[in-house]
């Protein structure tokens, strides 16, 4: 099997289309076809269901999209162990985060480390999925508790408060909670959807105060945590959210602010067989560094 033309097909796979894959790659559309024609022809299966609104793979372009991403997988171990060799921090770096802490809290912070280290180059990842760091699917993960895979190193980063918040707006217009109770007479905002479980509970007012049977009903549910602050933020009602993602915002105010919140801890894991890499050493300690200035 022609190799190049396996990356080819990896990359249609991931993007469910010819036209996609054809601007991602800056290749024409008829181009990428007619290598995918040719590879069936070699391997005479067919790996694509072709319809109008893009492609889906057979079962045999299945098994072989994993095995292409297998191999993906271990040239990128192999680039990443021949980088070793250098003792100045260069390369790319593949960091995972979920969705609040990489949008908002190391986003705003990853441009001082790329004006310190020119040559590193940073991939972030953002997803409460976890994704698996013994795969490579990611060099760095930035966690809200502690890795269950083994052979990874760890470091506690910062631990997350969570409070209730509410635009100015919205307290102008409906008044404050001050107690559990008067939330029954509140909008509620909540995030939902496939979401870890452990996540989704720090969010909910929607139980704080009541028998989790019989929830207070959200007036608006939405599956990601920074539709979830535009929300608060626009009046849409009283939620629930990580201090660093309202600190400093002139548009709301944190309520209930005697009700005990809940916390989670932030983690920075990697696998032990990049300990020694520069540019992950270097990474690290810079997030550490402002991990410090935040940890209150």
């Amino acid at each position: 099997m022609d190799w190049d033309k396996i990356r080819l097909f990896y990359e249609v796979a991931e993007a469910g289309s010819f036209t996609r894959a054809g601007e991602n790659l800056g290749l024409n559309q008829s181009s990428i076809s007619r290598h995918i024609s040719a590879l069936e022809h070699d391997l005479k299966v067919p790996l694509f269901h072709r319809h109008a609104r893009g492609l889906i793979l057979t079962e045999h372009g299945e098994i072989l999209f994993r095995t292409a991403r297998d191999m993906l997988m271990r040239i990128e171990a192999t680039r990443s162990r021949l980088d070793e060799t250098s003792e100045l921090p260069a390369g790319n770096l593949k960091v995972t985060a979920t969705v609040g802490i990489g949008a908002i809290w190391l986003a705003k912070r990853v441009s001082e480390f790329l004006g310190v280290y020119p040559d590193v180059r940073i991939q972030l990842i953002v997803t409460n999925e976890e994704l698996d760091l013994a795969m490579r699917e990611a060099d760095i993960a930035i966690r809200l508790r502690r890795p269950s895979q083994p052979d990874l190193i760890q470091r506690r980063l910062f631990t997350v408060h969570y409070h209730a918040y509410a635009a100015r707006s919205y307290i102008e217009r409906f008044g404050e909670p001050t107690s559990l109770e008067d939330l029954d007479k509140h909008r509620i905002v909540c995030l939902g959807g496939h979401q870890p479980a452990f996540i989704l509970a720090v969010h909910q007012l929607s139980t704080m105060g009541r028998d989790p049977k019989d929830p207070r009903p959200g007036r608006f549910v939405v599956n990601d945590s920074l539709a979830l602050r535009v929300a608060i933020e626009s009046g849409a009602g009283i939620g629930m959210a990580p201090a660093y993602s309202m600190e400093g915002n002139p548009l709301v105010s944190r309520v209930l602010r005697d009700i005990e919140t809940p916390t989670l801890d932030s983690y920075m894991v990697y696998p032990e067989e990049l300990r020694s890499v520069a540019r992950v050493q270097v990474f690290r300690d810079f997030l550490v560094a402002k991990a410090q200035r935040w940890d209150h």
